[in-house]
């Protein structure tokens, strides 16, 4: 479909620039936390981060061009091409540093599951759309927890617990929007308090053993020191750089190597340590200026579907900060969730701005106002 001149006058201008902007600035703080590295895995992370963000743009103007319901007409080859990614993993796939198969090599390694958090949000908010007038009746609900199941568990088996996670969330929040009853949302904590006995030591067995260090660890510190470690290290950085910071690449914690995977899980915590608290919520503040944007575009959207498509999309950024920052706080379990726009991760750096670029095509196409 063609996009007219007008639609190019709707663009968020302003949602670009800040994505823009933590984009750039994930870059630095990648290269801080990565200097004088001598690991080639390190050694590349930045140039890595840059490939990565120019096919980002690239892809987001892409997405904004292409008007966003032809890809929910598109839903049932999206939902197949998902599945398939996923099941390639299960064959192909190549672990990663945690020791998750989460991963594909195809010339690049690229990380499935992060693509498929794009297309869930098509195809999940396009059975919604078409049934939203139909969140009254219980087989609604079912279906779209069917929808979500089978990528979800793949995901699980990964194993990915951190992202199966971010599924969950992302349907509990789209089919919110879509008017979920509260007598649904009774029903169903009802049968998570039955079911929990079975249900949560069956998860348990699933989990690989350095997942259940990271929850064990979170609970009782001092039963595993050396998973703890890393927590501990974060949460000095922390406190290391008061309300302006000790200066960019001028860390203690992260210049001398105290502070490990700090390009990934922890770089919050090198934020903090080089900027302060002054830095860190700034990077907080400009997240939320993305996100409220982006509800902006939800409430302007021209249909249910682009509503959707943004409020999933402004779904996984807000959960995956919370998470990231509070795991850097000790406030949560440490996860593996990249710290959206920031963290070192190509492919969850292309489908963050992959999902910005989903929300830009909803804004350009929303409904003229008064």
């Amino acid at each position: 479909m063609t996009t007219s001149r007008h639609s190019w006058r709707q663009f968020d201008f302003l949602l670009f620039g800040i994505t823009l902007l933590l984009t750039v600035f994930g870059i630095l703080m990648i290269h801080s936390a990565t200097r004088d590295a001598i690991d080639p895995d390190l050694i590349s992370r930045v140039p890595d981060q840059i490939r990565y963000t120019v096919i980002g743009v690239v892809v987001l103007f892409a997405l904004a061009l292409v008007d966003y319901r032809l890809l929910g007409g598109l839903h049932q080859w999206l939902y197949i091409a998902m599945l398939g990614l996923l099941i390639l993993v299960q064959f192909f796939g190549v672990e990663g540093d945690a020791g998750a198969q989460s991963w594909i090599n195809i010339g690049i390694r690229i990380q499935p599951s992060e693509i498929a958090k794009i297309l869930i949000i098509i195809t999940l908010g396009h059975y919604l759309a078409k049934n939203y007038e139909k969140m009254d009746r219980v087989s609604t609900v079912i279906k779209s927890l069917i929808h979500i199941a089978p990528p979800a568990i793949l995901i699980f088996i990964q194993p990915d617990l951190g992202m199966a996670i971010v599924f969950a969330v992302m349907w509990l929040v789209l089919v919110w929007a879509a008017g979920l009853r509260l007598k649904h949302i009774a029903m169903f904590l009802l049968i998570i308090s039955i079911s929990a006995p079975f249900t949560i030591p069956l998860a348990w067995a699933q989990m690989e053993p350095y997942q259940r260090s990271r929850i064990t660890s979170f609970l009782a510190p001092q039963s595993d020191p050396d998973a703890y470690y890393n927590i501990n290290q974060a949460i000095i950085s922390i406190g290391n750089g008061g309300l302006i910071g000790r200066g960019y690449t001028y860390g203690t914690q992260n210049r001398w190597r105290f502070l490990r995977v700090r390009h990934t899980d922890f770089i919050f915590s090198v934020i903090a340590e080089e900027f302060g608290f002054v830095g860190g919520m700034t990077v907080m503040v400009l997240i939320g200026v993305v996100i409220l944007r982006i509800l902006r575009g939800a409430r302007q959207a021209a249909d249910a579907l682009g509503s959707l498509i943004c409020y999933g999309v402004a779904a996984f950024i807000f959960f995956q900060t919370i998470v990231s920052i509070g795991m850097n706080l000790s406030l949560i379990p440490v996860t593996g969730l990249t710290l959206p726009f920031i963290s070192s991760g190509g492919t969850s750096l292309l489908s963050t701005l992959m999902g910005i670029g989903l929300v830009e095509s909803v804004i350009m196409r929303r409904r003229r106002l008064a």
